[in-house]
């Protein structure tokens, strides 16, 4: 069957009214090895968006995992309206069912669905239906996702003896986030998590040693979103990412391998800074990114 590829009109905030969510939700919850959804290379498509940090992982995940020829992927756009997510010029179309728009996804899945549309989105192609929305368990699924079908090259992600220790620091490290980097705890000590990372890094390469795991890629997304992840910690002293050594180092270092720089659009992630937090300082440039560390010799 041909697919007719289109695009959404452009945002017209007249019209339709501007984006907004309330108490958003998130039904679809299944999972790709699951009896409903077994795992068949090129049965499956995720829609993201270069902006969302949720969405980001799951990118990062399926190219470090050698799932980009197993799992497809396509961009929906970073403008919105009341309509929510949109496919437009910019990043493409759908190539999988031509919608111009994810809530047409949702629509096919439960008829007259009028609950919150989210990247990323797990799609099924055989059964035309959404596998899951469930933004933080579809980065777990597909870093286990394929075991016989991925190469030797394929990072073991969530290797099974750091699951409980990833899943605790991965909890952390949100908790973190959601205080802006900086907080006090119930005992009433401060609790600086970037000066807590930078030391914990100084002597290790990754989170966990030698060894990368998707820990590393949950808490380097936020990292490339510094200024808008970390404003509380920013407020306290004026330190951005730059001027925590051993976590600049760290991130750069990440940044060079290719499932982080290729998955990575630092334009989109400026322009999202300057539209939400106009008066936070500016990012790192990507020469800046590119620039040389020498974190190998950590491990």
């Amino acid at each position: 069957m041909t697919i007719q590829l289109g695009y959404a009109s452009p945002v017209d905030l007249d019209r339709y009214g501007p984006y907004g969510v309330t108490n958003p939700e998130y039904p679809f919850v299944g999972a790709i090895g699951d009896a409903e959804f077994p795992a068949e290379a090129g049965r499956y498509h995720v829609y993201l968006a270069h902006g969302c940090p949720w969405a980001h992982i799951v990118a990062i995940v399926r190219h470090a995992r050698g799932l980009t020829g197993i799992v497809g992927a396509s961009y929906v756009d970073e403008e919105r309206d009341a309509r929510g997510w949109a496919f437009r010029e910019r990043f493409g179309p759908d190539p999988v069912n031509g919608f111009t728009l994810l809530r047409e996804a949702y629509e096919a899945t439960v008829p007259g669905y009028a609950g919150h549309i989210s990247v990323p989105t797990l799609w099924d192609r055989q059964t035309q239906r959404i596998v899951s929305n469930a933004y933080d368990a579809i980065p777990n699924d597909l870093a286990v996702a394929f075991p016989e079908l991925v190469g030797e090259q394929a990072v073991d992600l969530y290797p099974e003896d750091l699951r409980e220790a990833i899943d605790i620091t991965d909890t952390d490290f949100a908790t973190a986030a959601r205080k802006g980097g900086l907080w006090t705890s119930e005992e009433g000590e401060t609790i600086h998590t970037l000066e807590r990372s930078d030391a914990h890094l100084a002597d290790k390469r990754y989170l966990f040693g030698d060894r990368l795991t998707i820990s590393d890629v949950r808490f380097w997304v936020k990292l490339v979103r510094f200024t808008e992840t970390y404003r509380a910690a920013i407020a306290e002293d004026g330190r951005t990412l730059v001027d925590y050594p051993h976590l600049w180092a760290y991130a750069r270092d990440l940044y060079s391998r290719p499932e982080f720089r290729e998955t990575t659009d630092l334009a989109v992630l400026a322009e999202s800074r300057q539209r939400r937090f106009p008066e936070s300082p500016a990012s790192p440039t990507a020469a800046q990114w590119a620039s040389a560390q020498d974190r190998a010799a950590l491990g």
